[in-house]
């Protein structure tokens, strides 16, 4: 169904649900994950966050633009830990970044990305959009429409959008489809309102779908269906 792929995923895929710190039996789950679908012939770019490291609330003392910053390099701690994880496992990938200049990070030009995927391998964007006051769903929706990519699959430990906490809500709505402006008007936290306008905006569709259950991801790109599409109704 899709050559190029942007898939954002929590940090927490990278400590289990609910902990913290990283876990390296869980990178495994990832690498496995991503191996089947690459075996597809499919461009990866991914952006994970930094949940498993920092959470806002937890650094509400230094204020705003400086929790973001933190949380920002605590997505550089994570990509290069599944930069790691993937090499481990023998796949060929590069973290790209335009916040440092680590010894194991590229700068991040649309050269550089478009090279990695010549050469086959998967691209880890890390350090959010480069800027605070921006999520990594909003980063996550940049660079998708930077590298080109099809759809935008949101990995959660959910198994798609719901009209409230399906947790704490027995009655609670998923939805199979839904439109961007329908999303925003329901005020849907599964992303932030500014990844949605950008996705709108580039024609790139976000499917959110449950990235702890094995082999979901591959079972998405081969056309079966996974998870909620949040799409433009203009379009589709």
């Amino acid at each position: 169904m899709y050559k190029r792929v942007l898939l954002k995923l929590s940090g927490e895929v990278l400590s289990g649900e609910g902990k913290k710190g990283l876990d390296s039996s869980m990178g495994d789950v990832i690498v496995d994950e991503i191996s089947k679908v690459l075996e597809m012939q499919i461009k990866i770019g991914i952006v994970i966050g930094a949940g498993n490291l920092f959470r806002g609330e937890e650094l509400s003392y230094v204020g705003s633009i400086n929790a973001d910053q933190i949380g920002m390099l605590g997505t550089v701690i994570n990509s290069l830990y599944l930069f790691s994880a993937l090499k481990k496992h023998g796949i060929d990938s590069v973290v790209l970044s335009k916040i440092t200049n680590l010894p194991s990070i590229e700068n991040l030009t649309y050269d550089a990305v478009e090279r990695a995927f010549r050469e086959n391998k998967v691209v880890i964007f890390a350090g959010g959009t480069s800027n605070p006051l921006f999520t990594t769903d909003t980063a996550a929706a940049l660079r998708a429409a930077e590298m080109n990519a099809e759809v935008l699959i949101k990995g959660t430990k959910v198994d798609g959008v719901y009209s409230r906490d399906p947790k704490k809500y027995k009655d609670a709505k998923k939805f199979e489809k839904i439109t961007f402006e329908e999303a925003i008007r329901l005020n849907l936290t599964v992303m932030d309102t500014s990844a949605f306008a950008l996705c709108k905006s580039h024609s790139i569709p976000i499917i959110v779908m449950n990235f702890f259950e094995k082999g979901n991801f591959l079972k998405l790109l081969n056309g079966e269906n996974i998870g909620t599409i949040i799409f433009d109704g203009n379009t589709h």
